[in-house]
């Protein structure tokens, strides 16, 4: 299992948001370069961008800030936020970001799923952000009715590489993550799932660890580790068995 921090990206700022509203956010760094760098040299292996701006315009917002964390770092870089056609997959691709989340257009636009994943095989990564098990979309302002797990295995159909999975209740609340559904959706699909949402404590890594045999084969924290509750170089000791 890895270890994914996440840098969201509200005006230039890597600021966390609790519940996913922007008006409830605490920025902990006006330097998303520098902030890349600190999860990097803290033994990040994988680093987790959310255009926050981007994911409610439906367009990107926060490019500069994006190419000074792509330039900051040496590993590898996902990016969701405000994704929702080729021209911009290809755009972000072409930037040096190594895989591309797509959420809302996910639901709305399946079709660009599929051709984005013959286009570029291993690079597309779909977030499923529920609520209640059914799928929430625009920067999670919209409940629908579609459940997660039936989500999830149409993707897998399109080849996605992975699925992040976010209990939107969770996020940001350092509740802990929602082990239940992500065990039950990783158990549905054939593919990799990447648990997102209130990680608090090394015991929800060990809990997410005990469950990686379901196919949960990373985590993304940013709140945790932004304000001390998590220490990641523990966090990724803890990871490779130390």
């Amino acid at each position: 299992m890895i270890i994914l921090p996440a840098i969201d990206l509200k005006e230039g700022c890597c600021v966390r948001l609790e519940q996913g509203l922007m008006d409830k956010d605490t920025v902990y760094n006006d330097n998303p370069g520098e902030q890349a760098r600190i999860w990097q040299d803290q033994g990040g292996e994988f680093l987790h961008i959310v255009d926050l701006d981007g994911a409610f315009a439906g367009v990107p917002k926060n490019k500069q800030a994006i190419k000074a964390i792509v330039k900051a770092i040496d590993i590898p870089s996902e990016l969701g936020g405000g994704i929702r056609d080729m021209q911009t997959i290809e755009a972000y691709l072409e930037l040096g970001i190594d895989r591309v989340i797509l959420g809302t257009v996910a639901k709305e636009n399946p079709a660009l799923v599929e051709e984005a994943c013959k286009k570029f095989p291993g690079q597309i990564v779909v977030g499923i952000d529920a609520k209640d098990g059914l799928v929430a979309v625009r920067g999670w302002a919209d409940v629908t009715e579609k459940k997660a797990t039936e989500m999830a295995k149409e993707m897998e159909g399109f080849g996605v590489e992975a699925i992040i999975y976010t209990d939107i209740a969770r996020d940001g609340m350092m509740q802990g993550p929602n082990i239940e559904a992500t065990k039950a959706l990783a158990e549905s699909i054939n593919i990799q799932v990447i648990a997102s949402g209130g990680l608090s404590t090394l015991d929800d890594i060990r809990r997410l660890i005990a469950i990686e045999s379901s196919g949960v084969t990373g985590v993304i924290t940013g709140k945790a580790i932004y304000s001390g509750a998590i220490d990641l170089r523990e966090a990724v000791a803890l990871t490779k068995g130390n």
